[in-house]
């Protein structure tokens, strides 16, 4: 019977401080493996101090944290040999080409030199770099770089990537590239743990995001479960003329009608009950809908709404 452990990672109590201030205050958090976790945040959030903790830089103050069973602290040798990380500034180095840093990383990681050949051959050809690999890495764009950076975590193929925002400072186009290479890994198998000031990379990449403020973890869920939790959300229905309008404004609660546009907007959670049970309504009162339009809050109304508030106003989110 097989023990592999759930959850990629688990969190339990977690502090630090550096000195009267705490960063990290209490962390409770769990990462399925296979999957694509994200962490947000505002600046001083405590998201790479915690990044940090979880690829065994530094310690904790209390609490603990494990990678697939490890202990962080206690078994942090095995630890290093399950990650790799891709911090938010390149770690390569630009005198050296692209294959000398990659085959650099496999003599530090020991994979011997027939290994470490194979592995910095399919790496350069992954992230499309092997036109560029015998020129120095300084003569790289910002992407290039970036994916270089991203493969050299990958040389021991490890189970789970930490990426301290990752494409901080690139062009849009660059990032989008990153973020492809990111899907690619992730459909995998790897687990990848993403922390990002980008809310639309976020809402793109995981499969479950996170937010954290002044050290505590204020939300967790999927993208749709978030913006749920912050108001703003409505369908917006349009009907052929006025007397329709008029009938459906008059049995939704909450709805405010256009009759200019003979559209009627009506606080909603977006959840399909919630449509199902207003539409059977409008049917069951022969009223019929011409459009039917959904509009939810974005992850910039759950990060403005969630974050920089006073700290009982936190909790209670």
């Amino acid at each position: 019977m097989s023990t592999e452990p759930v959850s990629a990672l688990t969190i339990s109590g977690l502090r630090k401080s550096f000195g009267n201030h705490l960063v990290l205050d209490d962390l409770d958090l769990t990462v399925a493996a296979g999957t694509v976790f994200s962490l947000l945040g505002p600046n001083g959030a405590g998201k790479t101090t915690l990044v940090r903790i979880l690829a065994t830089l530094i310690q904790p103050a209390a609490g603990r944290a494990e990678v697939f069973g490890h202990d962080v602290v206690r078994d942090a040798d095995a630890v290093r040999r399950l990650i790799g990380v891709t911090g938010q500034y390149a770690a390569v180095d630009g005198v050296l080409t692209g294959t000398e840093n990659l085959r650099l990383v496999g003599r530090l990681l020991r994979l011997g030199g027939t290994e470490t050949r194979s592995r910095t051959a399919e790496l350069l050809d992954r992230f499309d770099l092997a036109e560029a690999a015998g020129r120095p890495v300084g003569t790289y764009s910002g992407g290039m770089r970036r994916r270089l950076d991203l493969a050299m975590s990958l040389m021991g193929r490890p189970r789970m990537v930490f990426l301290d925002e990752p494409t901080t400072g690139l062009d849009p186009r660059s990032r989008r590239d990153l973020w492809t290479s990111i899907r690619e890994l992730a459909a995998s198998g790897t687990t990848i743990f993403l922390t990002t000031q980008y809310l639309e990379e976020a809402d793109q990449l995981a499969d479950r995001i996170a937010v954290l403020d002044g050290g505590r973890l204020v939300a967790d869920g999927t993208a749709d479960e978030l913006k749920r939790l912050v108001p703003g959300g409505h369908l917006r229905l349009r009907f052929a003329d006025h007397r329709l309008l008029t009938a459906a404004a008059s049995v939704a609660a909450g709805g405010h009608a256009d009759p200019e546009q003979l559209t009627l907007q009506v606080p909603a959670d977006g959840s399909a009950a919630q449509m199902k049970h207003l539409l059977d309504r409008f049917a069951d009162l022969g009223i019929a809908v011409e459009q039917l339009t959904v509009h939810t809050p974005d992850l910039d109304d759950v990060f403005f709404a969630l974050t920089g508030q006073p700290r009982a106003a936190a909790h209670a989110a």
